[in-house]
């Protein structure tokens, strides 16, 4: 019939922008065609522009990899910016002031990371306190943990002596390494880290166990129990990994910044909450999935970027932040019908 062509394709198109895929790529090709309609004089343009944006992306990709997986067993993850900053902080007194190895830093940051998602997976899963207060909870002590080590300053490279005095010390090599750009100062090395991430993120979701109790938990947490998937243990993981990754993240922030500053990552939980609803995974779990995450990363980030060379303010920003994230809830919404 030669009317049915044009009726095919409407319902394709439909189907593709009913389908979360479509509605992340749509909301990324949207935000590059603003990128490319407001370029700041040919800015957008510039590799360095893409270079600089997915560098400044790759923390928060961190945390919304983490925050993925927590909102997959239909939890919540408020305390990630907090963690980045209490390892930042850490982070930065064993690098720089105890001059510690990498191979120390590295690990114990991670550990610490973990340890503070494990609070809060423990008091979410297995004292069955709401995920909202319980990482709240920990947002709060996290915090407060990190500015009572640092003394209520930053950490850097200006060590304090016992007779009041300063002494100024090198930035450790760890930190140089991360930060550091690699193939001809086109690539950050942070980047290759945030993938890193992901692609650990992506296996544990996609190709291991853990994530199918994940999107179990997710689906009907009392089905999942009488299915016989471990519950508890299971979101317990979730929280755990999320905390190692903020880890990970708040060891990025701290080489990035050369200090570990107590009152990094305020609100970075909001940005990473996010780029994971714009992706498509939804609040409610169970359904969702890293390609989806790393969609929203792009978009998210892309546009910070631009409406940075565009000169808009950051009160801006945040305001769009959360347009954006109701958007994003009432899209996801009116594609369940």
């Amino acid at each position: 019939m030669p009317d049915q062509s044009p009726h095919k394709l409407v319902a394709t198109a439909k189907a593709v922008l009913l389908s979360p895929v479509g509605r992340a790529v749509l909301a990324l090709g949207l935000v590059l065609l603003v990128g490319v309609a407001f370029n700041a004089d040919g800015a957008f343009f510039k590799t360095g522009t893409h270079r600089d944006a997915l560098r400044q992306m790759s923390v928060y990709g961190m945390l919304a990899c983490g925050m993925t997986l927590v909102i997959t067993t239909g939890g919540i993850d408020l305390a990630v910016g907090s963690v980045l900053a209490l390892v930042a902080v850490c982070s930065a007194t064993m690098a720089i002031h105890w001059e510690w190895s990498a191979w120390l830093v590295v690990p114990l940051s991670v550990l610490i990371g973990a340890a503070c998602g494990l609070g809060s997976g423990v008091v979410t899963a297995w004292l069955r306190v709401q995920p909202f207060i319980a990482t709240l909870a920990m947002m709060v002590f996290a915090r407060g943990l990190a500015k009572q080590l640092a003394g209520g300053m930053k950490v850097s490279t200006a060590v304090p002596q016992a007779d009041g005095t300063y002494q100024y010390v090198d930035v450790p090599s760890l930190y140089r390494a991360i930060d550091a750009r690699l193939l001809g100062g086109h690539v950050s090395t942070v980047t290759l880290v945030f993938l890193a991430c992901a692609a650990v993120a992506y296996l544990v979701l996609s190709r291991h166990r853990l994530g199918r109790e994940f999107y179990a938990i997710g689906g009907n947490a009392e089905a999942a129990r009488l299915s016989g998937v471990p519950v508890v243990r299971s979101t317990v993981w979730a929280y755990v990994l999320s905390g190692a990754l903020a880890g990970v993240a708040g060891l990025c922030q701290a080489s990035q910044e050369q200090q570990g500053d107590p009152e990094a990552g305020a609100g970075y939980e909001l940005t990473a909450i996010a780029m994971v609803v714009i992706g498509g995974t939804s609040l409610m779990g169970g359904r969702g999935g890293m390609g989806l995450t790393l969609l929203g990363v792009l978009t998210i980030g892309y546009l910070d970027k631009i409406l940075s060379i565009n000169a808009v303010p950051s009160a801006t920003r945040l305001m769009l932040t959360g347009v954006i994230i109701v958007a994003a809830v009432l899209t996801q919404k009116r594609g369940r019908y």
